[in-house]
C-alpha cells in the first residue's frame, strides 16, 4: 500500500491553523464501507494511533476476521492476511510462532469471536499465546442482516429474535471478558467503550497497553471495546451511543477484569 510522505502530510495542514489532531499515518486515507453512526472506524483509528506512537508499524502483522471488519485489512498500513470465520487467534498464533519479533494483533467482532470462533480465542488465552486481540462487541451480527449474537442482550429484538431475546431458549449473553480473565495464560483483559470522547481516550489508553504486554512477551491480551450498530439496532446514530450507555454497560461493566502484575509494573 502507498505509504504517506512527510510532504502529503504537510499537504493536509490549513495554513495559519495550529495542527491538534493529524491522520495516523498508519490509517490509510480511504472511504470506509461502516454504516453512518458505526464506531468500527474510531475503533480502528485507535489501534492505528497506537501503532504509530510505538513505533510499531513495519513490525505489525493484522489479521482480519469474517464480519463487518471483513475488510479491514484495506484501511491499515501494515501487513495483514484474512482468516476463515473465527480463526483469526488460530491463524495469529502460527504467525507469531512462526515470527516471534512481530506484533501480531487480530480485529475480531462479537459473532466471529464469540460465536464460530469461540473455541479458538479460548484456547489461544490459555496456552497463553503472546498475541493482542481487538474485541469489537455490538451485541449484534451486524453484516449478515442484524441477527442475535452471543453477546446480545436479553429481551433485544433482532431480526432472529423479533420478540426479543428469550434466555429461557438461548441462555444468557456471554461476557466474553470476564470468561477470558479466568484463564492463567491471559496477561491483560479489558473492557471500554466508544460511546463518548472520555471513554474512547480509556479505550486508547487500554490498547497501547495490550500492545505493550505483547512487545514485552507477558501473554495473551485483550481490549473489548462496546460499539455501536445504528443499522440493525434500528436506531439514529445519536441515540446509539445512548443505548450502549444506558443498556450495554449495565450488562458489560466497564473495567479491568484481569491485569498480571507485570503488567501493572510497564
Amino acid at each position: 500500500m502507498a505509504e504517506r510522505t512527510a510532504q502529503t502530510e504537510s499537504e493536509d495542514r490549513v495554513p495559519g491553523m495550529e495542527a491538534v489532531y493529524e491522520h495516523p499515518r498508519t490509517l490509510n486515507k480511504v472511504v470506509t464501507h461502516y454504516c453512518p453512526g458505526c464506531t468500527h472506524g474510531i475503533g480502528q483509528r485507535l489501534v492505528a494511533e497506537a501503532l504509530d506512537e510505538l513505533g510499531l508499524r513495519e513490525r505489525t502483522i493484522l489479521v482480519a476476521s469474517v464480519g463487518c471488519s471483513v475488510f479491514v485489512y484495506n484501511y491499515f498500513d501494515v501487513d495483514a492476511v484474512q482468516a476463515a470465520h473465527g480463526r483469526a487467534p488460530a491463524m495469529a498464533t502460527g504467525i507469531k510462532r512462526l515470527e516471534p519479533d512481530r506484533i501480531v494483533l487480530t480485529y475480531q467482532g462479537d459473532g466471529d469471536m464469540a460465536s464460530i470462533g469461540l473455541a479458538e480465542v479460548v484456547h489461544a488465552a490459555v496456552r497463553g499465546e503472546k498475541i493482542t486481540t481487538i474485541f469489537i462487541n455490538n451485541a449484534i451480527y451486524g453484516m449478515t442482516g442484524g441477527q442475535m449474537a452471543p453477546t446480545s442482550l436479553p429481551k433485544q429484538q433482532t431480526t432472529s429474535s423479533p420478540f426479543g431475546r428469550d434466555v429461557r431458549l438461548t441462555g444468557n449473553p456471554l461476557r466474553m471478558s470476564e470468561l477470558l480473565a479466568g484463564l492463567d495464560g491471559s496477561a491483560y483483559i479489558v473492557r471500554r467503550s466508544l460511546h463518548d470522547a472520555r471513554n474512547v481516550l480509556k479505550a486508547k489508553k487500554a490498547v497501547l497497553t495490550a500492545l505493550k504486554v505483547q512487545m514485552h512477551g507477558l501473554g495473551f491480551s485483550m481490549v473489548e471495546l462496546l460499539s455501536s450498530c445504528p443499522t440493525n439496532w434500528g436506531l439514529s446514530p445519536e441515540e446509539s451511543l445512548k443505548w450502549i450507555e444506558n443498556e450495554m454497560i449495565p450488562y458489560f461493566p466497564l473495567g479491568d477484569y484481569k491485569v498480571a502484575d507485570e503488567v501493572a509494573a510497564l
